[in-house]
């Protein structure tokens, strides 16, 4: 079982030691982490992806409510979220296969962000399932490089808003 944990803290150095520290010292699992500033440039927003069991998940809450410099949590389900991850990809291609890289390209919605006269760097910002998918379809391919970011999630609106 995921659950997306959404953490607004204040954005002082050492917070994301201190939440990190918190999953180290009890063996929580983190599945992928981001952290950035928010509007407001006095705290940050980390948004972690973890997995374990329905128990964990509750205890993970609990112990990251108890942190200080955390102003507020919200804790959400992949299906209750909009999730999105960029991926940048460093491949090697030949004249034989540049037109098919093209091709899967155009059907993930990758785009071709830089090129060179044997390499290519395509980035693709979708949902960690369809970065996962092109990779597959990329395997083919001599595969120099990947750099991922972690998730970014927000809950999706609902209608009362």
């Amino acid at each position: 079982m995921k659950r997306l944990y959404s953490i607004l803290v204040e954005n002082r150095s050492g917070v994301l030691a201190k939440v990190s520290g918190l999953f180290a010292r009890r063996c929580f699992n983190i599945d992928s982490l981001a952290v950035g500033e928010t509007d407001d440039p006095s705290t940050s927003c980390i948004t972690i992806v973890s997995s374990g069991d329905k128990s964990t998940l509750e205890q993970i809450e609990k112990q990251l409510n108890k942190k200080i410099d955390v102003v507020k949590i919200k804790t959400f389900s992949e299906e209750e979220s909009i999730s999105l991850e960029l991926m940048l990809v460093k491949i090697k291609y030949t004249r034989s296969n540049r037109r098919e890289i093209m091709e899967i390209c155009e059907i993930m919605d990758a785009k071709i962000v830089d090129m060179s006269r044997n390499l290519m760097m395509i980035q693709i910002c979708d949902t960690p399932e369809r970065t996962a998918a092109l990779l597959t379809m990329l395997k083919g391919t001599a595969i120099m490089e990947v750099a991922r970011t972690g998730t970014l999630a927000l809950q999706k609106c609902s209608l009362s808003e």
